[in-house]
């Protein structure tokens, strides 16, 4: 019984050539494209993706793609492509950009930071105009 009580009835079945399909998901297709190629809905292939042959067809196409675009990746980065040896670097390898975010002072000196509190009761308008070098010793002699 495909799609009622009566014989026969209802819809006929799709028939979805397992080449093409594989073809198709070879070229990383989604569910929604393939069903368009084949003039069915998406919910239809996700139903059929629950059939063992149908499902290994998709996985071996989308296999077969991935394989394609690492061989090309690899055969750029042969070529001299920097980009391309950099991408299979960091995800082949493990290779990873390192940022420092460590601050240094010349001659071995302390870093010195001088932090003013935004709830600071004085707004700075009001506060004559200092020099920047009294405002340096005025922090140096707090700290």
């Amino acid at each position: 019984m495909n799609g009622g009580k009566r014989p026969r009835a209802g819809r006929k079945a799709v028939k979805i050539n397992l080449v093409e399909l594989e073809k198709l998901s070879s070229l990383q297709c989604t569910d929604e494209e393939i069903a368009h190629f084949f003039d069915v809905s998406a919910r239809t292939i996700e139903r059929r993706k629950k059939k063992p042959a149908f499902a290994a067809a998709i996985e071996r196409g989308r296999a077969k793609g991935r394989l394609s675009v690492r061989r090309t990746l690899f055969s750029q980065a042969q070529n001299g492509n920097i980009a391309a040896a950099i991408f299979l670097a960091k995800n082949l390898l493990g290779y990873r950009d390192v940022l420092s975010n460590e601050h240094t002072v010349p001659k071995g000196g302390e870093l010195q930071m001088i932090l003013r509190s935004v709830l600071d009761p004085k707004p700075e308008e009001s506060k004559p105009e200092e020099s920047k070098d009294a405002r340096h010793r005025a922090a140096t002699e707090t700290a």
